[in-house]
């Protein structure tokens, strides 16, 4: 069975028709979704991308195979398990077309052959899902006739939010400068406010006003991979490859639009930033919907299982086939838990229905150091429950506290990883005063 993992940078799940969003955003996505098994609860343990592909790739959580920061100090172990290696030495031909293993030590192994089309770019972030295809289907041209794994990281929904120029109007029809509106100023104390503005928005207008025009550009760039990955499961077709293909569609992290003063990037715990789509098309596997609580770490044993292999020892995951075919109607955990320790040290324990978010340090925000949200009432988590709803914020944390102490305790760890590591990327802004309203959940329209 060869398997074709597709992996979309920076893709909120809630912004794909498939999973309830109202735009248009992702037409073809959706036409796989309907012949695929859909994972609605689909959890990423550690953001952003270097921590959450380290997840995806061994099974393991941060605090076991420690990288837990983008652009950290921590090296991936070379004993810890890792797919496309065991996938090789199982006799698959392994392909990524993919730019990470210039950034994450160790990424390359296990690959015998490496595509990175961004290397063409001054910014490798600005390689599109047509220059990855220009790659990823010749390559699958000349390979179908092997068992291969071939992994897929499209970039587009990262920012910067730039999609060709017929793109940019299909979700928003007012003035992006409109004097009026001034959802905006709350920016320009941002840590990225000034960056944003000198190198992508000056792109777009004088001086943009309107939050919602930014988000439209990023349901804009998500409907342009939309078509790239239309074009890949068509080549897939083509090739006589779908009877014989696993396809997965995944991505590392989500993003936050304009809320929680979080502007156009993947900074906290909140579920715009967690909460990413899985769906997996498998040739003996009927349509479905998993409503149960999955997260990266299930990638690796999941694949590992299709492939007909064990699970190695050390992946802290578990298979997800049973609940895709419906054998068992239970869930495979009660929580998932959380990390990041790149713009902000917290740590989080999502339920089914609740949140709560722990900081470990004051963050640029000033958002409260322990945080409850009511997922089922609040799904934007704009309500703090910590104080009204004492005992369960309480049970929680109890809860978050003894799974750090456990994973600690079992990797021979004497402190916390994010505390002994620090943060990265947040660490220039980490000593300034918060922003006027840094607290304020309110939601700006």
């Amino acid at each position: 069975m060869n398997i074709v993992l597709i992996a979309i940078d920076t893709l909120r799940a809630d912004h794909l028709g498939c999973y309830g969003y109202a735009r248009n955003t992702s037409p073809n996505i959706d036409a796989f979704a309907r012949e695929s098994v859909v994972f609605d609860r689909m959890i990423a343990p550690a953001i952003p991308t270097h921590p959450s592909f380290a997840t995806l790739m061994t099974g393991q959580y941060s605090v076991t195979h420690g990288v837990v920061a983008q652009g950290g100090h921590t090296l991936l172990s070379r004993e810890a398990p890792w797919l496309p290696l065991s996938l090789q030495r199982l006799g698959y031909l392994t392909c990524a077309v993919d730019n990470l293993a210039d950034w994450l030590p160790g990424f390359r192994r296990g690959f015998e052959f490496y595509i990175d089309p961004s290397q063409r770019r001054t910014l490798g972030l600005s390689c599109d899902n047509r220059e990855i295809n220009r790659r990823a289907i010749p390559w699958m041209e000349h390979n179908c006739r092997e068992k291969f794994f071939l992994f897929i990281h499209y970039w587009d929904p990262h920012t910067p939010y730039l999609p060709p120029r017929a793109y940019r109007t299909l979700f928003y029809k007012g003035d992006p400068e409109d004097p009026s509106i001034h959802a905006m100023d709350a920016m320009e104390a941002h840590p990225l406010g000034a960056a944003w503005r000198e190198t992508w928005f000056n792109k777009l207008g004088k001086r943009i006003t309107d939050p919602a025009y930014i988000e439209a550009l990023y349901d804009s760039e998500i409907r342009y991979c939309d078509e790239g990955v239309g074009q890949l499961l068509k080549a897939i077709d083509r090739l006589g490859l779908r009877d014989d293909t696993i396809v997965l569609l995944i991505s590392d992290h989500g993003e936050m639009m304009y809320r929680h003063g979080i502007f156009f990037d993947h900074h906290g715990l909140y579920d715009g930033n967690l909460h990413v789509p899985l769906i997996m098309r498998h040739p003996d596997i009927a349509p479905r919907r998993v409503a149960h609580l999955t997260a990266h770490v299930d990638m690796a044993p999941t694949l590992l299982r299709a492939a007909g292999e064990e699970i190695p020892e050390g992946v802290e995951g578990r298979d997800l086939m049973p609940l895709a075919r419906g054998d068992d109607a239970g869930p495979i955990r009660d929580f998932v838990i959380s990390q990041e320790c790149t713009w902000q040290m917290k740590w989080s324990i999502r339920t089914p229905r609740h949140k709560f978010i722990l900081a470990r340090e004051p963050d640029f925000y000033g958002t409260p150091p322990r945080e409850l949200y009511d997922l089922e009432k609040d799904p934007g988590e704009f309500r703090n429950l910590a104080d009204e709803e004492p005992e369960i914020a309480a049970r929680l944390e109890a809860l978050l506290e003894g799974w750090i102490c456990d994973r600690l305790r079992r990797n021979g760890l004497g402190e916390d990883p994010l505390v002994r590591h620090g943060i990265t990327l947040g660490k220039a802004w980490r000593d300034l005063k918060p922003p006027a309203g840094g607290a304020d959940r309110a939601e700006t329209a």
